[in-house]
């Protein structure tokens, strides 16, 4: 670009001058332009600083953003990990050492040494530490409840190969055909039929035909084999160990008091005697006396995905039918 010039008229001359500006001007001239071009600059590395990201900051984003994105999944497997440990929990609990007279593992022995906060420490100077150390915390939580439950286990298994009688006896089976059976009505606090008020319900309740098989849920001595006030005609078999159980409403009592009986030996069948709706068998467990929801005693003879329906009937059934 061709550099201006400038010219001015003198009179005394009748002449067109050339005018040089001074160094003043000059300088003023050029600081104007510097500072224009160092704006113009600035507002340039501004835009592209913050707006627009470098190929190395884009990969690191596209790989941060897959991090979490992973770690969102395994976060979710972990709790559903846990869930299920949960219930394998409560199930060797209320279950399973139940039924061996075993005392529940406690708290300290299943999370013993996941109090030491030392161990996280190094964690807290990571990138993203409030993740890492979440979900540090959660794997060991699950490694140590899986480490806990396998000795529970082990310990379950040993006192299995001791108590093979013991198990015999205790009732696990259920005591009509499981091919065509219905529940009526769950263990607990139910509907009575006849005047309508709640009231606790102490067995469950099986809709089968009249006449259909009862049997024997586990090894035992028929201690009761007559008639009950509500209960009609009724079987009470005393398992040992502190286990009874009972089938109420028969149409037919095919055993006597003193019989000893085998588990799956037909000992009756279905009725609508006593205190009854409508042909079915009330069935009831008892340990130490106390009623236990006869659910958690059919479980030998079916398969888990049986036993969960059955459970899930138990919990829907409402309908009393004694």
């Amino acid at each position: 670009m061709a550099k201006e010039i400038y010219y001015k008229y003198n009179p005394e001359t009748d002449n067109f001058e050339r005018i040089y500006p001074s160094f003043r001007t000059r300088f003023a001239y050029w600081g104007k332009t510097c500072a224009i071009a160092f704006l113009m600059a600035l507002v340039m590395f501004v835009v592209v600083f913050y707006c627009f990201d470098s190929p190395t900051e884009e990969n690191l984003k596209a790989e941060n953003a897959h991090l979490k994105s992973q770690y969102s999944i395994l976060k979710r497997r972990l709790d559903n990990s846990l869930k299920v440990m949960d219930r394998l929990q409560d199930r060797d609990d209320n279950f399973y050492r139940v039924m061996m007279q075993m005392e529940p593992m406690s708290a300290t022995q299943r999370l013993v040494g996941l109090d030491n906060e030392s161990r996280y420490r190094e964690l807290k100077d990571m990138s993203d530490a409030g993740l890492v150390t979440e979900l540090t915390r959660r794997m060991d939580l699950f490694e140590r409840r899986m480490f806990a439950q396998s000795q529970s286990y082990d310990q379950l298994r040993q006192t299995f190969g001791t108590q093979k009688d013991k198990l015999a006896h205790i009732p696990s089976i259920i005591p009509v055909d499981r091919h065509s059976y219905s529940l009526a009505s769950g263990y607990g606090y139910r509907r009575d039929p006849v005047n309508g008020i709640s009231k606790y319900h102490e067995g469950i309740d099986f809709t089968v035909f009249t006449g259909s098989p009862v049997y024997a849920t586990g090894d035992g001595k028929v201690e009761v084999a007559h008639r009950e006030a509500g209960y009609g005609n009724c079987i009470d078999i005393n398992h040992g160990y502190n286990y009874l159980s009972r089938y109420a409403h028969l149409s037919e009592i095919l055993v006597k008091e003193g019989d000893e009986v085998k588990r799956g030996q037909i000992i009756g069948r279905v009725g609508s005697t006593g205190r009854s709706k409508g042909p079915h068998l009330h069935y009831e467990v008892r340990f130490k006396g106390e009623t236990q929801n006869p659910v958690n005693y059919c479980f030998m003879d079916l398969s888990p995905e049986q036993y969960a329906d059955m459970i899930q009937m138990a919990e829907n059934a409402g309908h009393v039918m004694d």
